[in-house]
C-alpha cells in the first residue's frame, strides 16, 4: 500500500490513537479527515494536524453513519483509506447485581462491531471504485483474551476481530482492496484512563507500526506486548495445519 498520496477518513480521529495516526499520515504527505463527536475537540486537534479537515459526528447512531458516508462520497469522492478507530469501553464488573452490564456491553458491542460493520459496507462502494484502497480496523489485545475488568469490551474487539477475518477472506480475490487489523495493547491516552491507561504505550507508537504496515502490505498489525500474544497463537495455528 502506497504511504502517501491517500486520502483517509479517520473515526475516533480528534484524541488519542486516531490524532496519533491522523498526524503520521498528515506528515507522510497524506490528506486526512478526521471524525470525532465533539465539534470542540475536532477544532483542537485541527490546530495540530496538516492537511486536514473534519466531519462532526457520533459513527454508533445509524443516521450520523449514513450521513458521513454521503458526505464523503459527495464531498471527498478521493478517500481510499478508512480508518474504523472509533471506540467505548466500560469497566464492567459482572459480579454486582447493580451494575448496568447489559447496557454497557450494548454501548460497547454497537460502537466496537455492529457500527463498525454497517459503516463498512457504506463506504465500500467508494472504496471499491480506487485504483488502491484499504480499512483499518483498529482492534485490541483484549481480542485474544477476555478478563474481569473489560470482559463486554473484550468481547466486542473478539467480534471484530472474527469480522475483520471474514472481510479479508471475502476480498482475498480484490487485488485493489486491502484489509488491515491494528492490535494496540494498553495505550496512554484519556480513553484507557479509567484503566489504568498511564502505564500503558503512547499512541504514536501505534501510529508507527500502522504506517510501517502499511508500507510492508502487514495486514496483521501487533504493537508492543501484543506481538508476543500473535507469535504464538500463529505459532499454534502453524503447528494445528
Amino acid at each position: 500500500m502506497k504511504t502517501s498520496g491517500n486520502t483517509v477518513f479517520i473515526s475516533g480521529g480528534s484524541a488519542g490513537i486516531g490524532l496519533a495516526i491522523a498526524k503520521r499520515l498528515s506528515e507522510a504527505g497524506n490528506s486526512v479527515i478526521i471524525n470525532g463527536r465533539s465539534a470542540e475537540r475536532l477544532q483542537k486537534a485541527l490546530g495540530e494536524i496538516q492537511n486536514a479537515v473534519a466531519i462532526q459526528g457520533d459513527l454508533s447512531l445509524e443516521a450520523d453513519r449514513i450521513r458521513i458516508a454521503q458526505q464523503l462520497a459527495a464531498q471527498h469522492p478521493d478517500v481510499n483509506i478508512v480508518i474504523n478507530n472509533a471506540g467505548a469501553a466500560f469497566m464492567n464488573d459482572l459480579s454486582d447485581s447493580t451494575n448496568d452490564a447489559a447496557g454497557k456491553a450494548y454501548q460497547e458491542m454497537n460502537t466496537n462491531y455492529l457500527s463498525v460493520i454497517h459503516f463498512t459496507a457504506l463506504v465500500l462502494p467508494q472504496l471499491l471504485n480506487q485504483a488502491e484502497a484499504a480499512i483499518v480496523n483498529i482492534s485490541s489485545i483484549a481480542a485474544f483474551r477476555g478478563n474481569k475488568f473489560l470482559p463486554t469490551y473484550s468481547a466486542s474487539k473478539a467480534a471484530l476481530h472474527s469480522y475483520t477475518q471474514g472481510l479479508r477472506d471475502t476480498f482475498a480475490d480484490n487485488d485493489k482492496l486491502t484489509i488491515y487489523e491494528v492490535y494496540p495493547p494498553l495505550v496512554n491516552t484519556d480513553f484507557s484512563a479509567e484503566i489504568g491507561g498511564a502505564n500503558g504505550i503512547p499512541a504514536s507508537e501505534v501510529a508507527d507500526e500502522l504506517f510501517w504496515a502499511l508500507a510492508k502490505d502487514q495486514v496483521e498489525v501487533p504493537v508492543g506486548e501484543t506481538k508476543r500474544i500473535h507469535q504464538a497463537i500463529e505459532q499454534l495455528s502453524t503447528a494445528s495445519h
